[in-house]
């Protein structure tokens, strides 16, 4: 498979009207490439959303899942999260155990993560990263 994964922050920007964010997605769905969301930062999303009781945002959100749907999850996705945080943790690097979650299910997937952390992600060997959210 090809195609994108949107992290957690760019669906953030997506659901706040950031105009960069929906061009680039226009852009690539128009061209009909695969552009789907994790299922961990689909967790992260709704229960931010949630927590504030952002009803509109969930509406949004809601209607961007029926574009971009959400991903399977199989065990060759959390045999590649326990790599990731194997190797990591050898070179004494600390990330956010949902990060490592949504970075592995990208690789077992071949998608390309967007976010607007990408340094935050570049430790992750093989992971390919894209900002959609830089002019």
């Amino acid at each position: 498979m090809s195609g994108f994964a949107l992290d957690t922050n760019i669906i953030s920007f997506y659901l706040k009207d950031n105009k960069t964010v929906k061009r680039n997605l226009e852009r690539e769905l128009d061209a009909k490439i695969d552009v789907l969301i994790p299922p961990f930062a689909y967790y992260e999303a709704m229960r931010g959303l949630a927590a504030i009781n952002a009803a509109r945002l969930l509406r949004l959100f809601d209607e961007l899942l029926i574009r971009c749907p959400m991903g399977p999850i199989n065990q060759a996705m959390f045999k590649a999260a326990v790599d990731i945080y194997a190797e990591l943790k050898a070179k004494g690097w600390n990330i956010d155990e949902i990060d490592i979650l949504i970075a592995a299910w990208c690789k077992t997937y071949g998608l390309t993560l967007v976010t607007n952390n990408t340094r935050h992600f570049a430790n992750i060997p093989g992971l390919a990263l894209a900002d959609w959210s830089a002019a």
